[in-house]
């Protein structure tokens, strides 16, 4: 199988909740799946959840090292 038809049947890890998702949004090089993504949104900063995606959001800004 290749690479794409992979990624369109398996899906690509979200780098939220780490599970294989098929639908969400591309940040750089990382994934993040819809559900994730909604609960992002809707998560206020008083919220204790919110440092669980800030801390999460942090592996997005690092990019990836390609040799």
């Amino acid at each position: 199988m290749t690479k794409i038809l992979a990624k369109e049947y398996l899906g690509e890890s979200c780098v939220i909740c780490e599970q294989n998702k098929q639908l969400g949004i591309h940040l750089y090089t990382s994934f993040i799946c819809t559900e994730c993504e909604k609960m992002m949104i809707q998560t206020d900063t008083s919220d204790p959840n919110y440092k669980f995606y800030v801390d999460k959001l942090r592996k997005v800004t690092k990019p990836e090292i390609f040799s």
